[in-house]
Parts: structure tokens; sequence; C-alpha cells
């Protein structure tokens, strides 16, 4: 009996110090996540959300490029939204499969007549293969280490309903006929209850995987929204109207009504299984101060976003992410620094939409698309470099800093005020440039690296006898971070 007891307590003792594998916010900082019992940050440059419901689409190649190339997060559309070839002016679109290249989570019925061509859809039954597809992916995934952004609902943007299963022109369940704009809002009749059960079947099914979050609604201010202000008063259109990268948009009340619904089914469903998952939420395009968070929420996410994002919702003690890029032209350049300004400014997610991702060119390499962004190989390994920096770093007490003057040059820095300081530096003189930070009395290590090789520049030992100290730049015209490690 002895022996027994001690074997149970061994085997409890052990239980209780294993590591938590699920993906969670950090304990000790939740700006930041775990995963696998390690701190970390999210980094991606991913395809365009299709790799599952596009049969066309090898994603196991795709999810195996992100890997080699050091990242570990892609967003993931699961079948409420899809795009027809051509929308957005996307000419390699893996969010719209060619003809009978579609699988969604309900079975076709035997009745002709979807928009997109084939049989419309039965809501009342699910299509098994496309489960099967969905927990391959997700296995595939995990083995890669990427983290997954399961995203349940987007926009319709006035033209993607009529493709929608949803939609009763496309399912033979007599669902409500609606405004496309009141879709994804409480008053949506008897479409509700579909939108409940859908969510709660994809919630059952991805349980039993660690490497996940769920976010409720891909840009919910496209389709029901408030314009709180006008960003830049100079930007308008050629006829005059304020273009909508001058304005800042965000959710309606009764669509905000709806995303907590969604929340709170995610929440209700896991209750009654073993693991439990973080719950995503994006907020607008660029910044916004957040009202009233929902309780179930713990990630905030921005599309196109600045690091005052960032800064506007430190309080919140979550972490904050920038999970779409674009519009901003094909340059690398653009992209890197979008990246590290939201990191270095205290952001935990960034998520590049990388264009060079399509059916046939699922290793991404293919830099010939025409989309409104960018994306390419260089770009990933850049990305990678980023996200291979941070894993260097002790995030877990880390937090944003402004206590740094930079003339000559615009900078980001991070710090725990104790043994690490680090500063990023975009220079915008021709000349050299000088960053000037405070720091206790003591010897410390500066190690200088281009952001855009991930190479060493230059290394020294400084002695420091207190308050500010100047660093100045061991290069001109390039992109620089600086640590300093206090010895």
């Amino acid at each position: 009996m002895k022996r027994i007891a001690l074997a149970l307590l061994l085997c409890t003792s052990a239980f209780a110090q294993s590591p938590v594998a699920t993906f969670r916010l950090h304990p000790d900082n939740p700006h930041y996540f775990m995963y696998q019992n390690r701190p970390t940050v999210l980094v991606g440059s991913g395809e365009h959300y299709g790799a599952v419901i596009n049969l066309d689409f090898d994603y196991k190649t795709y999810l195996r490029t992100l890997a080699a190339d050091g990242l570990n997060n892609t967003r993931l559309f699961t079948g409420a939204y899809i795009e027809k070839l051509g929308d957005f002016g996307i000419q390699k679109n893996t969010l719209a499969p060619e003809a009978g290249r579609l699988i969604l989570p309900w079975a076709r019925s035997n009745e002709p007549g979807y928009a997109l061509g084939g049989n419309k859809f039965d809501l009342a039954k699910w299509d098994e293969a496309y489960f099967a597809r969905l927990r391959d992916f997700m296995t595939e995934a995990q083995r890669q280490g990427v983290i997954v952004e399961v995203n349940l609902f987007s926009s319709y943007y006035g033209t993607g309903w009529p493709y929608s299963a949803l939609n009763r022109a496309n399912n033979i369940n007599n669902t409500s006929d609606v405004l496309p704009n009141h879709i994804n809002t409480p008053v949506n009749e008897n479409l509700l209850e579909y939108q409940e059960r859908y969510v709660r079947k994809i919630v059952r099914e991805l349980n039993g995987f660690d490497n996940l979050y769920f976010e409720i609604q891909n840009e919910p201010w496209a389709d029901l929204k408030d314009t709180v202000m006008t960003r830049n008063e100079y930007h308008t259109t050629e006829k005059g109207k304020t273009d909508w990268r001058a304005t800042l948009e965000v959710v309606s009340e009764p669509a905000l009504d709806w995303q907590r619904r969604v929340a709170g089914w995610i929440v209700a469903e896991e209750k009654q299984l073993p693991k439990k998952h973080l719950i995503s939420q994006n907020i607008s395009n660029f910044r916004y101060p957040i009202v009233s968070p929902n309780p179930n929420v713990s990630i905030f996410t921005f599309h196109y976003a600045l690091p005052e994002a960032v800064t506007d919702n430190y309080a919140l003690n979550k972490p904050i992410g920038f999970n779409e890029t674009g519009f901003a032209g094909r340059s690398d350049i653009t992209y890197r620094r979008q990246a590290w300004r939201f990191l270095m400014a205290g952001g935990a997610l960034f998520n590049h939409l990388d264009y060079s991702f399509s059916v046939g060119s699922e290793n991404g390499q293919d830099t010939t698309y025409q989309a409104p962004g960018g994306g390419s190989p260089a770009l990933r390994k850049q990305l990678g470099g980023l996200k291979h920096y941070f894993d260097g770093l002790p995030i877990s007490s880390l937090k944003p800093t402004a206590l740094v003057a930079s003339p000559g040059a615009l900078a980001w820095a991070l710090t725990n005020n104790t043994t690490h300081w680090i500063v990023y530096a975009e220079p915008v003189t021709r000349g050299t440039y000088v960053l000037t930070i405070n720091l206790p009395q003591g010897k410390y290590r500066a190690e200088w690296t281009n952001v855009a090789t991930g190479q060493p520049i230059h290394t020294e030992n400084i002695i420091h006898t207190g308050a500010s100290r100047q660093l100045t730049s061991p290069v001109r015209q390039a992109d620089v971070v600086v640590k300093l490690i206090k010895q």
C-alpha cells in the first residue's frame, strides 16, 4: 500500500509540475504569451486565410515554409465568409477557390443553385471531409510550431454576402432574409441559431489542439460602423471625399453586442471541454483607445496598425496585436518597419498578409502577384529575424519606455529597468545619429544589430557613471537595434 501511495504521490506531483502546453497569456507579463511553457511573441507572414476552404491549396508545404522562415503565426478563415476570384484586386486569392474546389463546414444538399457553382448547402448537416481537413491542418501547424488565429466570422463588405452558405439563396434551410450589414448583429432573426451552432461545432472540433486562439470577427467595422474622427484632413480622394485611410472607424454598438454573444458561446462551450483557449477581438484600423473591454477577450487586434495602438491600450494589461498589413505598396522595408515599430512599442503580435503565397506557390516564392499589399521570401526572412531577436530577450520582464531621445532617428525602446535596455532606431538623416538613454551606474555590453540582415554590426563595453548615456550609431542610413545588457 505504501508503494501504491508513493506512486500516486509521484504521479500527482509530476502532473502538477508538468508544463502547460496550451497557448495562453504569460502569467507574469500578460502583455505577452506563453506556448509550450515558453514566453513568446507571435510573428507571421501568411496567405490570405483560405488554406483549409481551398482544396487546391497545399497547406503542409505552406506551414513548413513558415516554420523554415522562423515564423509562428497564421490566420485562418473557417468558412462563414469566402470571396470570389477577382475580389479586392487580388489576382491569386486563396480565399477564392476555383469552381468545384470549395469546401465548407456544411454539407452540400441534393439541390442545385449555389451562387459559385454546385449544389446548395444543408446547414443542418456537417461536411466531415471539411473537419478532417481542418484537423489535419491544425495537426501540421502544431507540428511546425505555428499558432493559428481561427477566425470565425468576417464582415461581408457589401459584396461578399451573395456567396455565403448562410445566405438563404445558397442553402435549403430557409434562413432569414436580412440586410447584409445586419448579418453579424443580434437582429439577424434565425441566422443567430445557425451561427451559434457553427461556432460551437468549430470550438468542439479544435478543443484538443494547443496551438490556437479564436478571433470573433474580421474587420467588424466594415459592415456596421461609427466614424469617430478624421485622422488626416489632408488625405482626400480625387473626388474630394475623405479616403478611408484618413478616418477612424469603429464597430457600432449592435455589432459589439453580437460579438459579446459569440465570445459567450466560445466560453460556454469550452466549459464542458478539457482545454480553454484565448479569444481575440479585432478593434479597428490604425489605433483606438478601447472602451469597456469584454472580459472574455484576452487579445485585442488592429489592422494597418500604428505603434500608438499599443500605447493607447497598454493599461489593459493584455496583448495588443497587428494582424493584417497592406495598402502600403509592395516594399519589404515598409512592412519590416511596421513590424519592428509595433513590437518595440510593446505589441505582442504581428502578422503580415503575404501575397507571395497562392495555389501553386505554397512555398511563397511567387513575386509576380497583383494585390493590394506585399510579401516576399526576403521579407519573411527579415520577419523571422525579428522573431528570433525577441526569442533572445527576457520578454517576461520587459515593458516599453519613452525615455529615449533620438535626434536624427525615430526610436522605440523596451526595458526591464534592471538588466536589459533595447532600442530600435530608423534614421531620418544622412549623417550619424545619437541615442540618449538614462541608465543606472554600472558596466554594460552594447550589441548593435542590422535589422534587415540580422547580422551583428558592433559590440562595445561601456562603463557608465549614471544618468544619461549617449550612444552613436555605428552605421548610417540603416535600421538598427541596440541591446544594452548590464554586466
